[in-house]
């Protein structure tokens, strides 16, 4: 069953702990159609979290993340990678949730190549698109929470902040 656009209208903090065990259902070009259980997520907190794209301000780039809860979230980085994120909370209240692992394929690198991902994702809406959903499951998995990886740059309370959380 799809989840509706409500479950992501919480803060990130919250909507990145539900996220693990979900499916992120890919439809891929081909008509294959499959299921990727979420099982590493990291929460990304508005604009005064250092270590969010939104702590620069509304951008061409951040737009997306000051629309309601439910849109997709994606960006390049290192000229190779598309980060997969899901716009999480009320609208100009930015925030997201990355999504860094599902089974079988850690790393939000490695997730971004294994769903084919490009800038067309940018802005797709989860409750209505037929390229990439989120699905309930009946996993109420058990995990732990870190600090977030690769965000030295945001002072040590950002990066000190345990909103990352994987399945044990």
């Amino acid at each position: 069953m799809r989840i509706d656009t409500k479950f992501f209208h919480k803060e990130a903090f919250f909507v990145a702990q539900e996220l693990l065990g979900k499916k992120i259902v890919r439809a891929y070009n081909s008509g294959e159609i499959v299921k990727y259980t979420i099982t590493e997520t990291e929460a990304y907190g508005g604009e005064e979290d250092l270590a969010c794209h939104a702590s620069k301000g509304r951008t061409k780039r951040t737009e997306i993340v000051y629309h309601e809860g439910g849109k997709v979230y994606v960006y390049l980085i290192y000229g190779i990678y598309w980060m997969l994120n899901f716009v999480t909370g009320k609208e100009n209240e930015p925030q997201a949730v990355l999504i860094r692992g599902v089974e079988q394929c850690s790393g939000p690198g490695r997730v971004g190549k294994l769903l084919q991902l490009n800038k067309d994702f940018y802005g797709e809406d989860l409750a209505s698109s037929r390229k990439i959903w989120v699905e309930d499951s009946q996993i109420k998995p058990n995990f732990i929470t870190t600090v977030r990886v690769g965000i030295d740059y945001a002072g040590d309370i950002w990066k000190n902040k345990l909103w990352r959380f994987i399945i044990t």
